[in-house]
């Protein structure tokens, strides 16, 4: 654990992008902040935060204490118990879940409620537990589908909208003597996006996690559509073959060598597919298309937070120091190439010129009006999320397993929930 005294910068109030006019004036006392944030950009990113409020509350002496992102995930619950900082780095939806149920994070819907956190709409779902809202987002990537807009337009395709013409276009690409998409399961977690946006788009985001919270049984028939609407893609060879012998790297090269035409992916591959030598013009990305047109679109978006827990002394700067990480100045400052390279959430930002996260911003922004998901390993317990990642594996390589599938996965559920 390293902590870090605020250090004033002499003229920083006057050439930051941030103006203080927005926030409230006359802050004292001390503001405590434990981050997991401890690489090296993301750090310098929590420290350039802290000194920019920093210069607008100089009566504000602030102590940022980082610690290490996997020592601060054992140490949490104890310091929000025993010694709670004012704010705190985590997770949205049920990641947030145990610390909400256990009286340990401080409802924060009065802020939700002011005009400017509108802007936050996309992930204001990702933020409620009981009809209350218990943190802020500060970044988020997008998920979608990464494609070879040059093989495409060589056999004539263009982007589905529909998951009919996902169908047809595999049928055209499968014809072609070429894999629709590459994955690599081997770790397993990307099988979880699979599910996710089959799930999303054939029941909806409230079904969805309603499933993650254990409150819908694994073989309700919903859930089997979603699973027939999977093996569609599996039966006509929509994936590479031996997918469970690769991690997600390892995959990359049968899309960067076309024997496969797309990844369902995080935006975190494209330099990788930038690094083997796809350019722009090669590379293209579209939303997962529509199955069920009467659900609302919904995105997997991992969402990282702020919160202020219950137990927190100056809880007056703690709010103010959450309005000015969701500013739209502050969100575009810190998401940018050279700090976060992320989306910032509110959705008055920008975002570099970059055609992939403009895309993302405008589909997390504008085109996801069912809610954000965390991905199947947030919004799940762990002990379901294990299993869960790990029965999807499975029917991806074995389909016809699923019946013993999803009798284990509903043990699990019962399991859990006692």
């Amino acid at each position: 654990m390293r902590s870090m005294k605020k250090l004033m910068l002499a003229g920083l109030a006057a050439t930051t992008m941030l103006s203080s006019s927005a926030f409230a004036e006359g802050l004292s006392g001390e503001l405590r902040v434990f981050s997991d944030m401890s690489n090296p950009a993301p750090r310098a990113v929590m420290e350039g935060m802290v000194e920019r409020f920093g210069a607008m509350h100089p009566d504000l002496d602030i102590e940022l204490t980082v610690i290490d992102r996997e020592a601060y995930k054992t140490q949490i619950r104890n310091f929000l118990t025993a010694d709670a900082p004012d704010v705190a780095n985590w997770y949205a939806a049920n990641r947030m879940g145990p610390y909400v149920n256990a009286g340990l994070f401080e409802d924060i819907s009065d802020l939700w409620a002011e005009p400017e956190f509108a802007a936050l709409a996309s992930t204001k779902g990702a933020m409620t537990i009981d009809d209350k809202q218990w943190g802020v987002p500060y970044t988020y990537y997008q998920w979608g589908v990464y494609y070879r807009q040059d093989i495409f337009e060589e056999l004539g395709l263009t982007a589905p909208a529909t998951f009919e013409e996902e169908l047809a276009n595999c049928e055209k690409i499968v014809a072609s003597g070429r894999a629709c998409y590459t994955i690599g399961s081997k770790f397993l977690w990307t099988a979880g996006g699979w599910f996710d946006y089959l799930n999303m788009r054939t029941n909806g985001y409230d079904f969805h996690m309603q499933l993650a919270r254990g409150e819908i049984e694994w073989t309700d028939d919903r859930v089997r559509e979603t699973f027939a609407n999977w093996r569609k893609l599996i039966d006509m060879g929509g994936f590479i073959e031996d997918h469970q012998t690769y991690s997600w790297q390892e995959a990359l090269p049968f899309m960067i060598n076309g024997d496969a035409t797309a990844y369902l992916m995080g935006n975190f591959a494209v330099p990788h597919f930038r690094d083997g030598g796809l350019t722009d013009d090669q590379l293209g990305f579209y939303q997962f298309p529509v199955i069920n047109p009467d659900v609302p679109m919904a995105e997997d978006a991992p969402t990282d937070t702020f919160h202020i827990p219950a137990n927190a002394q100056n809880k007056e700067a703690a709010r103010e120091f959450l309005r000015f990480i969701v500013s739209a100045d502050n969100q575009t400052l810190i998401n940018a190439g050279d700090a976060l390279g992320q989306l910032p959430v509110n959705a008055e930002s920008s975002v570099d010129d970059d055609k992939f996260l403009e895309a993302g911003f405008n589909m997390l922004s504008n085109d996801a009006p069912g809610g954000v998901a965390q991905f199947f390993d947030r919004d799940f317990s762990a002990e379901m999320a294990k299993a869960g990642m790990e029965g999807l594996q499975e029917f991806m390589v074995y389909p016809d397993n699923l019946d013993d599938i999803l009798e284990r996965l509903e043990f699990v559920r019962q399991d859990t929930a006692e």
